[in-house]
């Protein structure tokens, strides 16, 4: 039921139709349940103290000793709560499990210019946190949208975990939710190829609606299968067990250590190519199906998005692992969505590497640990200018690949940008980054991405590219690092809570929360202009948590399994029913799903019925006689499809603007009321009626329902 009304509250969104939580998920009020927008004197709640002045023996409200460093205007009430080494708490009770919006109006005193502080409340045990930066005046501070369970919850704001600040008031609201269409569906390169643009349609007409399925693909030398074929220096030959023959690359010959002949790579009679391994001399091959086999063994399905990376192509050691092929493969052959990173590694040490000479692996990086020098690569003259010019070279060499046959990638460059939060009073100089292209802060990083984008699209008339810009959510200060709305095409997060930065209640195993607090202060960075997605996580949120909580996430993309950290195998990282259940739900997109047509120009996914017109006639709340001229027509369009449901949902609702004497100019008719009674036919318009409309489209039930 969660899951079918929640469908109606995406179809509202996409149409463009204001709605809450509470709107689908509870129809009938009751008084008992608290009435929303509720706003509290924070001084009036639980827990809230007092200094103790030991000059008079008396306990004294913090209004006296703060209120005058506080420049813009008086609190409201009688004072206000200063939350340090305590918790103030308050309950409220309300009737589904929906999503809520808590906003403070607080303040940072005791801080210094530029400085800010993690705070952190409970709902019902399970922590959030927010940075509220230094001030001397009443800020609005919100800790977003946050779950409410169905009947009581604790909500308690804590001084003893990281932080202390001052509230005034605390105002607690249903949830509102954007209207997801509104996001762009224009591509930043106004030069895009046609398949480019047909990609980002596809993902505009899904997004709000449904979730694409992804899986991130090992990249370089991984997942090697040895095999028995040996390089037979006698007949010149590479032979098997068997006694099967391959063909020798001649141009890959090599000497060993000891001076042995040998050559790196042998082909197959079936095209597959075999590399030499020095260590145990036979031939092997890299197993990169191995993360999609194992989501198709786990949930008989193929996810529509593979994951791929171009970090091989490093100047200091540029190997080629067909990565182009593949992806190719993936797109032309079996009819997926390319996304791509880009793990580019620098010398550790400058002083050790010689422009275009190899550099040993372990003497390279892509992390901050290095003397390279991010702010060089923009000035000529410099290695670092040097280098990062043969970057984008080898990049562009595989783009050009995938250009050539018509493949669009959605291409995150200079990923997870921020990193952690700055370490210094400066939130934006890039401290807190673990990575080389952001180490040097927000202005050198976004000098570099464009520098980047106008290098391949300018100077490489590179236009497969649907650029997608990988950012945190610490605080407000963590949008400095977007690029701008004319340099992206999707914004993303990278998810990795089973360890760390979870406020489930479990302190291991999957952590299945579908972080809706942080996609939507995503959405509110770029301002509802811009898509975004989960571009990496290690458990995929469940379906429930993402319906109920309106986490509509693009797509989701776990990291590959690799040793102890076996993100899609391992029952430690993924709940592996609840991957399943997402895998084969309606709101899931997999491989299969994906348009046959899709980088030629396709449709949306419709949920869209029709029916053969049936004829009865009913009575209506006026006493008339009106025939149904088909169940679950609420619009009188002669389909029956989700804004059905949606539509009976608003006249149950706000009868004033949708009933049959409504207001607006799409209420429903009497007609449509008589067609949209088709559960229990005969006792009314219900809420079950837009139930068993979903019910119907899902094809659990046919109309009406008995």
């Amino acid at each position: 039921m969660k899951k079918a009304i929640s469908f109606a509250a995406a179809a509202a969104l996409a149409l463009g139709q204001a709605a809450s939580p509470a709107f689908f998920t509870s129809v009938a009020a009751d008084d008992d349940y608290t009435q929303f927008p509720l706003t509290v004197e924070a001084e009036t709640l639980d827990g809230n103290v007092y200094m103790h002045d030991y000059s008079d023996n008396t306990d004294k409200p913090w209004t006296s000793i703060y209120g005058e460093l506080i420049s813009n205007g008086e609190y409201s009430g009688e004072g206000f709560a200063y939350v340090q080494g305590n918790t103030i708490s308050m309950a409220v009770n309300v009737p589904e499990d929906a999503m809520y919006q808590i906003d403070l109006k607080a303040t940072f005193l005791n801080g210094t210019e530029g400085s800010s502080n993690m705070e952190t409340i409970a709902i019902n045990g399970k922590e959030y946190t927010a940075y509220i930066g230094y001030s001397t005046e009443w800020q609005d501070f919100s800790f977003g949208k946050v779950r409410l369970s169905k009947g009581e919850n604790l909500i308690e704001f804590i001084g003893a975990k990281y932080g202390y600040y001052e509230i005034d008031t605390i105002t607690i609201s249903e949830a509102e939710f954007p209207d997801f269409s509104a996001a762009s569906v224009e591509t930043c390169d106004p030069d895009a190829t046609a398949e480019t643009k047909s990609l980002m349609n596809y993902l505009h007409s899904v997004y709000g609606t449904h979730i694409l399925s992804g899986q991130q693909q090992i990249y370089g030398g991984g997942n090697y299968i040895s095999t028995s074929i040996r390089y037979d220096s006698n007949s010149d030959t590479c032979v098997d067990s068997d006694g099967n023959t391959y063909e020798i690359d001649r141009d890959s010959k090599d000497t060993d250590d000891q001076g042995n002949v040998f050559y790196w790579h042998c082909t197959g009679d079936d095209g597959m190519v075999y590399t030499y391994s020095t260590q145990n001399r036979v031939y092997g091959y890299n197993y990169y199906d191995n993360d999609v086999d194992l989501v198709y063994s786990l949930t008989g399905k193929y996810p529509a998005i593979q994951g791929f990376d171009f970090g091989s192509y490093c100047p200091c050691y540029c190997w080629d692992d067909g990565v182009a092929g593949r992806m190719i493969e993936w797109t032309n052959e079996k009819g997926g969505i390319c996304t791509a990173s880009w793990h580019i590694n620098v010398p550790t040490t400058l002083a050790d590497y010689t422009l275009g000479e190899p550099l040993d692996f372990s003497k390279t990086t892509y992390s901050n640990k290095t003397d390279f020098v991010t702010a060089n690569c923009l000035v000529e003259g410099t290695v670092e200018y040097e280098y990062f010019k043969l970057c984008m070279a080898n990049l562009a060499n595989e783009l050009l690949k995938l250009q050539d046959a018509g493949v669009p990638v959605i291409f995150r460059p200079f990923h997870e940008a921020e990193g952690n939060p700055s370490t210094t009073d400066d939130p934006t100089d890039g401290s807190g980054a673990w990575f080389w292209w952001a180490k040097e802060g927000a202005d050198v990083y976004k000098q570099l991405w464009n520098y980047l984008q106008d290098t391949l699209q300018n100077e490489y008339g590179l236009h497969n590219l649907i650029w997608e810009e990988n950012l945190y959510a610490w605080s407000d200060y963590s949008a400095e690092w977007y690029v701008g709305d004319d340099r992206t095409d999707l914004v993303a997060y990278d998810k990795y809570n089973t360890q760390y930065n979870r406020h489930d209640g479990k302190t291991s195993g999957p952590n299945l929360d579908a972080e809706a607090g942080i996609f939507y202060k995503l959405i509110g960075y770029v301002d509802n202009h811009k898509m975004v997605a989960m571009a990496e996580n290690d458990s995929i949120p469940s379906l429930e948590n993402m319906l109920v909580e309106h986490a509509y996430w693009l797509y989701f993309c776990p990291w590959y399994d690799s040793g102890d950290a076996a993100f899609v195998s391992g029952e430690n990282y993924q709940d592996h029913e609840a991957m399943s259940e997402l895998y084969n739900s309606e709101f899931c997109i997999t491989l299969d799903e994906l348009p046959t047509d899709l980088f030629k120009g396709s449709s949306p996914i419709t949920t869209t019925t029709t029916t053969t017109t049936v004829t009865k006639t009913t009575t209506t709340t006026t006493g008339q006689n009106i025939n149904v001229t088909l169940y679950g027509d609420a619009n009188c369009n002669g389909t029956i499809e989700m804004a059905d449901a949606v539509l009976v949902l608003q006249a149950q609702a706000n009868p004033d603007k949708y009933g049959e004497n409504g207001t607006d100019d799409e209420h429903i008719t009497e007609e449509g009321a008589a067609n949209a009674d088709c559960s229990g036919s005969g006792d009314g318009l219900t809420a079950k009626d837009a139930l068993a409309i979903q019910k119907y489209l899902l094809k659990l039930i046919q109309l009406p329902e008995e």
